[in-house]
């Protein structure tokens, strides 16, 4: 059973870049998951997927996040991070990660692996 831990700051300012870290625990192994996805929900709105990092190493992005966003991974650490720069009151949101068969994950389905998400502010 993959176990998935979202970890950072909660309160970042504007204009700084915010930094949240994804613990995976229990291994992959006998699942189906090759990506791993940062996802979040605003206030009020539905869930945006962010970016993605797959099994080899390959990053996707959504284009219109693309120039402030990056994912990256240590193997070592069994972890994988999400960076995203320049931000406003606008990026306030509860962000996940999530272990999935797919890119681009944009709702619940069977077979992913939801970390249980950590609640980001921006705000001076």
């Amino acid at each position: 059973q993959v176990q998935l831990q979202e970890s950072g700051p909660g309160l970042v300012k504007p204009s700084q870049t915010l930094s949240l870290t994804c613990t995976v625990s229990g291994g992959s192994r006998g699942t189906s998951v090759n990506y791993w996805n940062w996802i979040r929900q605003p206030p009020g709105k539905g869930l945006e997927w962010l970016g993605a990092i797959s099994y080899s190493g390959t990053t996707y992005y959504s284009p219109p996040l693309k120039s402030r966003t990056s994912v990256s991974r240590d193997t070592s650490k069994n972890q994988f991070t999400l960076q995203l720069s320049s931000v406003t009151p606008e990026d306030t949101a509860v962000y996940y990660c999530v272990a999935s068969t797919r890119v681009g994950v944009r709702t619940r389905e069977p077979g992913d692996y939801w970390g249980q998400g950590t609640q980001v502010t921006v705000s001076s």
